[in-house]
């Protein structure tokens, strides 16, 4: 009678194994083949998910290879007058935000940003319009930059620009 136990078990064991193997051979497929191809220049090319477009590798992706530290700025806008626990909400969005949007277009920026602690500095700035400017500086520079846009559930309108995230590299001076 024990026999068949420790059979019964094993052959169990071995199911859920071959079923956690099949689950995650077809789910690895899809992140390994983000980032396989490269152009005629050797620029990577990335799979994106929603229309099936390959885009080309974010700008500051180069520059991880020059510089270490990288920071998060979050520009929150101050003329909204959100309480304490929505600018933190926000913030959070505006990261995640941020990190999904270079996860598989500037990989080793991401890694570096990681590494050095994934530093945040958080500012102000007083209307939509200023953020707006400041975005477009940003893409300028060929910054990546993520708007938060909020539900408008609690405290603020529907619609809302909130907080806006840029992805910075900076000097190993500690003093930026």
């Amino acid at each position: 009678m024990i026999d068949m136990t420790w059979l019964s078990a094993f052959l169990l064991g071995a199911g859920c194994l071959a079923f956690g193997y099949l689950i995650g051979i077809r789910h690895s497929a899809r992140l390994f083949r983000s980032t396989a191809a490269l152009t005629d220049t050797g620029t990577p090319i990335t799979y994106r998910k929603n229309n099936n477009q390959l885009k080309p590798a974010i700008e500051i992706e180069k520059l991880a290879d020059i510089l270490e530290d990288f920071k998060m700025v979050l520009v929150v806008r101050n003329d909204l007058k959100m309480g304490k626990g929505k600018i933190a909400a926000q913030c959070s969005h505006a990261t995640l935000g941020l990190y999904k949007k270079i996860l598989h277009r500037a990989p080793k920026a991401l890694n570096r940003w990681e590494m050095c602690g994934q530093v945040k500095v958080v500012v102000k700035i007083e209307s939509e319009d200023e953020m707006l400017v400041l975005q477009e500086r940003a893409k300028a520079l060929s910054l990546p930059t993520h708007v938060t846009v909020d539900a408008g559930r609690t405290q603020i309108a529907p619609n809302s620009r909130t907080v806006m995230s840029i992805l910075v590299g900076c000097c190993t001076c500690r003093t930026c």
